[in-house]
């Protein structure tokens, strides 16, 4: 009979078909949650910074500000009818007001090489600073965090990772920001950003979201 070659031949074709097919294993759910959790605060917040900034952080900043002038005339009346007019922060009174604000300001002193880069300006033209703009990378404080009205504590799982959290968005605002190089003082800066305010004497320290020079 003359079939059987071509049997023999129908059967093996599955046999070497399987034998050069690699398995690839569909993660599940549970494979997929383990991975998350491998994850450090540090990264799982990073992400989530990168993703807010453009679509909710940066809308919240421009729907918020207020020209820096502008508001130092509303904190003649108090901090907290300036607050209250323009403020912006977590739920409690104790907790400082944070404030939007634009402007622009002449350089008085820079200090562009350190890890905690300053610009310390005059915004009202009286040759004095009254306004720094933190550059960094090292940022303090937590003014950007706490200006977002969609950012709560309670929907993070402790201090800690909330803590890095502000940090995480601390380090976007200086990822986006370009610094020309050479002597910066005497030029002029415009600016847009966050700052935190516990008391009428504080520093205005502003954590800028846009910043061009000229």
């Amino acid at each position: 009979m003359h079939f059987k070659p071509k049997l023999a031949a129908l059967l093996l074709c599955p046999a070497l078909t399987l034998l050069s097919c690699k398995i690839v294993e569909t993660p599940t759910l549970e494979m997929q949650t383990e991975a998350a959790a491998k994850q450090t605060d540090e990264a799982r917040m990073g992400v989530y910074a990168a993703e807010i900034w453009d679509t909710k952080v940066l809308p919240t900043v421009q729907e918020h500000l207020i020209p820096i002038t502008e508001l130092r005339h509303k904190l003649a009346q108090g901090l907290d009818v300036a607050g209250e007019a323009h403020g912006l922060r977590p739920e409690g009174a104790t907790n400082p007001w944070n404030f939007a604000v634009s402007g622009e300001g002449t350089i008085v002193a820079a200090n562009p090489e350190s890890r905690a880069a300053k610009l310390k300006i005059d915004t009202d033209a009286d040759g004095k600073q009254d306004a720094i703009i933190q550059l960094g990378p090292i940022v303090r404080g937590s003014s950007l965090r706490d200006a977002m009205p969609f950012i709560v504590f309670t929907n993070f799982r402790d201090q800690i990772e909330f803590a890095k959290l502000a940090r995480a968005l601390n380090t976007q605002a200086n990822s986006h920001l370009s610094i020309p190089s050479g002597d910066l003082i005497g030029k002029t800066v415009f600016f847009e950003g966050v700052f935190s305010l516990k008391k009428l004497s504080g520093a205005f320290e502003i954590v800028p979201t846009s910043l061009q020079f000229k």
